[in-house]
């Protein structure tokens, strides 16, 4: 039986006229890390929240990550026992920099770090070409506050606020190469009590190179008189954790590794944050790095020894490894198991949370009102380029991956389609391929486009598959990964009216693109139909196409056990 979800949680069955009543219904899960037994498995969210970061305020957790140039950026994800996670708001509604109205791919807001001080929540988070910025709110499931430059500067990222008991305030961050040309250090500068700004000149806090090269991510703690840094060194695919710790928070600091994979499949483990629970308990989330899934988030137990944190599992010598199962936090709340949306039937006047633009949105992308329960998506050109391709349109509706298998079928009406108009869904990485419906001589024409390498950036090559009858007024795409003896395989399909579903060969696969793990995307543009005869930049659009619903169900484990 399928399911799709509603956004309070509750599902309907997309089977028609069954007998079996709404309330008889169980969820279908994409991906369960609540084993229901009192135990959970990792990842606990199978899905590319990259460099997370989490605090307890009372009884509830928050946890934000990185966006980069996707937007809305900063979510905010809540949970009452550490297992169970909601998306439930975004800290960031658009990048306040027109250059971010097209996507900038690898660029963008890097790994935050969120804090609660003196009654307001503060998320800190390094932009590589523009410096270090902080968003602030007394309410993180409302608006927050405009973004606020901290300190400019080109190479500076993953910063971490730090409030003393003398009252004065800190950032240590992490240096980018690509931007500044050095790694493998931390830096330090004074900042205002009110976390607004700096007021010091920033500095080398820590040099890494020697025992601890490309350490980044720091995240910063006091326990006992000491402080404590956390960090990642190593590299993304093959590092581990590192502490720091020092009486003085500007040193010189002591350093131990104090989690790496050991004899684990779980690589990295990277970038995290520490937390606690009301009765004591400590742990750690992290994220790894899964290729074209992005960088999924694990959670390991934490323990003290001799004054130095001891993170996973299995320790020799204070050093940890990741656990694959382990007991639940003692959190005492018994929370129902969830799992991250991904189907979307549009009945709210508002974008549902998963979705993120690969640039800033405009108004005019888009309407949830113009058709109830339809999205509806413009053909536009918001690259202003005479031959626009997805990766260069800000327009491009996407959600993360949320299981490591699964079937995404999308249903779109294409009746307001107009010609050089296209519209269809896509599978978006470092590179991508699509089925659309695209008008060509007035005709409506199925494609496949796929991104290639091209002499002067991403190109794109389109395969026309049919020429559909005029009559045909909705077509549904269908995206999947399957299980196979040698990992995953993606497939395309589509269906026309009540034929059967039809197969599209492809030789593509997902992959990750910089930081950023596959997406699914939903989009409308304007396009190029390669003879020369398509669009040239003119400001008109192309029509619009109608999505009823994406239905994503799982299509493999429920468990990597």
């Amino acid at each position: 039986m399928k399911y799709k979800y509603h956004r309070d949680g509750s599902v309907f069955c997309t089977e028609p006229f069954c007998a079996c009543g709404e309330e008889d219904m169980e969820k279908e899960y994409l991906w369960k890390a609540d084993l229901g037994d009192g135990t959970y498995q990792n990842p606990i969210l199978f899905a590319d929240y990259s460099d997370p970061d989490v605090i307890r305020v009372g009884d509830t957790w928050y946890m934000t990550a990185s966006s980069f140039n996707y937007v809305p950026g900063l979510p905010i994800l809540i949970s009452k026992d550490l297992v169970n996670w909601k998306l439930a708001n975004y800290a960031l509604d658009r990048i306040p920099d027109e250059k971010y109205d097209m996507p900038q791919h690898a660029k963008g807001v890097w790994a935050p770090a969120i804090r609660y001080h003196d009654g307001r929540f503060f998320i800190y988070y390094g932009m590589p070409d523009e410096g270090i910025f902080m968003v602030s709110t007394e309410d993180p499931l409302g608006k927050w506050d405009e973004p606020v430059m901290v300190l400019e500067g080109k190479g500076l990222i993953d910063s971490c606020p730090f409030w003393d008991d003398d009252g004065k305030a800190y950032v240590i961050h992490g240096y980018a190469k690509s931007r500044i040309g050095f790694k493998s250090y931390l830096g330090i500068f004074p900042m205002s009590p009110d976390g607004r700004r700096a007021i010091g000149e920033d500095h080398f806090l820590y040099n890494g190179v020697e025992t601890q090269p490309t350490i980044e991510g720091p995240k910063v703690y006091k326990r006992n008189g000491y402080y404590y840094i956390l960090a990642p060194a190593g590299g993304v695919k093959t590092g581990w954790q590192t502490a720091l710790r020092s009486k003085n928070i500007y040193g010189p600091y002591e350093e131990k590794i104090v989690m790496k994979q050991g004899n684990t499949v779980i690589n990295g483990p990277h970038q995290g944050g520490l937390t606690d629970t009301a009765t004591g308990e400590e742990w750690f989330l992290h994220f790894q790095d899964r290729g074209l899934y992005g960088r999924i988030v694990h959670m390991q137990p934490v323990v003290w020894k001799n004054d130095w944190p001891v993170i996973g599992v299995n320790a020799a010598d204070g050093c940890g490894e990741p656990c694959l199962i382990h007991k639940k936090p003692n959190t005492g709340v018994s929370e129902a198991p969830a799992a991250l949306e991904a189907s979307d039937d549009f009945a709210s006047p508002a974008l549902n949370l998963m979705w993120q633009w690969l640039g800033n949105p405009k108004e005019s992308f888009y309407s949830l009102t113009q058709r109830s329960g339809f999205l509806r998506l413009y053909a536009l050109n918001p690259s202003g380029k005479a031959k626009p391709i997805l990766w260069e349109c800000a327009n491009v509706l996407t959600q993360k991956l949320v299981c490591p298998y699964f079937k995404a079928t999308a249903c779109m009406h294409i009746d307001g389609m107009e010609e050089d108009g296209q519209a269809g869904m896509v599978m978006m990485g470092g590179h991508y391929a699509y089925l659309a419906v695209r008008i060509i001589d007035g005709k409506k024409t199925l494609v496949y486009a796929q991104s290639y390498d091209g002499e002067d950036g991403m190109e794109e090559k389109t395969v026309v598959v049919r020429t559909l009858s005029g009559d045909v007024e909705k077509v549904n795409l269908t995206l999947a990964m399957q299980e196979s003896g040698h990992g995953p395989l993606f497939q395309l399909f589509y269906t026309i009216g009540g034929e059967l579903e039809e197969n599209v060969p492809t030789d593509f696969m997902p992959s990750d693109h910089t930081w950023v793990g596959a997406k699914i995307g939903l989009f409308a543009n304007l396009c190029a139909d390669g003879t020369g005869k398509g669009n040239t930049g003119r400001p008109q659009n192309g029509g619009y196409a109608d999505f009823e619903y994406i239905h994503v169900s799982s299509n493999g484990r429920l468990s990597e056990r």
